[in-house]
């Protein structure tokens, strides 16, 4: 955890990566994270979709690592622990965009990445071992990309329109950062008057370790309550480049719909790149009804916490259960 005030080597290996994605502190600073870089750090976090606070915790120096890596750097595989970086993404987005499922553009290399290195290694006349190396890259070189889409959002988008449309029956994942207890267990109460099976996780667990407990409770769809790093109410959803979560899309902005005349109408639905988000594998949104620092607005979502919890599961039930074939 490097913030203003640290000195040292992790600090100049810190400055080093900044300035090898293009942004450099200034000189005087080599060695000592002063003013100057935190405000870089600040720019990379909102950049790459991070929460923004100008320190470099675990998913800040993660961020910068796996930028570092670009398509054909090195062979990507699927391993433990998976393989991650902008080379995954890269590859992700090119499978997808010729039609070869990868799944979501997260950047992490997993069974649905592998399956599709394997689908298009036999198209392609390749050795179908899963590996991506020189060939394969070479390939996808040659076909270049038939789309601009991606496959991957094409089938998130027909699961929306296929899927049951119904709240009742749903496994909602709920977690709760310290100080969010008490509106997320009026939140589990609500979902489960709506009939939706529920459990809450108010451990105060880090973004990976929320994110595969809910894997393993098979949600289909992950809601977190936590303080935000700005003024305002934000509900995000994991977006990455050119790929988004479609349901999480759709949940989050009836979300921000639900909450804006409780919360101000400056609520906001945005796209984030947060670990818990990206690493899921189901909807998931992140509700940050207030900023850390907003001491008077914490008071008012407690006081109003039944309201919040209402409004809450009306956006869910409303982001899934919306007319599945609207009229044109």
């Amino acid at each position: 955890m490097l913030r203003p005030g640290s000195r040292g080597e992790a600090v100049r290996d810190l400055q080093r990566r900044l300035g090898a994605l293009g942004y450099d502190a200034p000189g005087a600073e080599a060695g000592t994270y002063g003013a100057s870089t935190a405000l870089v750090v600040r720019a990379v976090q909102e950049a790459r979709g991070l929460r923004v606070d100008g320190i470099c915790g675990p998913q800040t120096w993660s961020a910068l690592v796996e930028s570092g890596y670009r398509l054909g750097d090195r062979l990507l595989y699927r391993r433990r622990p998976m393989l991650r970086g902008d080379d995954v993404a890269e590859l992700q987005r090119r499978l997808n965009g010729l039609g070869f499922d990868a799944g979501r553009e997260d950047g992490i290399l997993g069974d649905d990445t592998t399956a599709a290195i394997i689908e298009f290694q036999r198209n392609m006349g390749l050795a179908a071992d899963g590996i991506c190396g020189r060939s394969v890259i070479a390939a996808l070189d040659r076909v270049g990309s038939l789309a601009e889409g991606s496959v991957a959002s094409v089938r998130e988008r027909e699961a929306l329109r296929r899927g049951p449309h119904q709240l009742a029956g749903r496994r909602v994942f709920v977690a709760a950062a310290p100080g969010f207890e008490t509106l997320a267990r009026a939140v589990v109460h609500e979902l489960l008057e709506a009939g939706a099976a529920t459990t809450l996780d108010a451990s105060g667990a880090n973004d990976s370790q929320l994110a595969a407990a809910s894997n393993r409770f098979a949600a289909d769809l992950f809601l977190a309550f936590r303080p935000g790093d700005r003024p305002g109410c934000r509900c995000s959803y994991f977006e990455s480049g050119r790929f988004r979560s479609e349901a999480g899309f759709e949940i989050a902005g009836a979300l921000r719909a639900e909450l804006a005349p409780l919360l101000g109408h400056d609520a906001c639905a945005t796209g984030r790149a947060y670990a818990v988000l990206r690493e899921t594998r189901m909807a998931a949104v992140i509700c940050e009804p207030v900023a850390a620092v907003d001491v008077d607005g914490m008071r008012s979502l407690v006081t109003r916490g039944s309201d919040v919890a209402r409004a809450v599961v009306r956006g869910v039930r409303r982001g899934i259960e919306r007319d599945p074939h609207p009229e044109v």
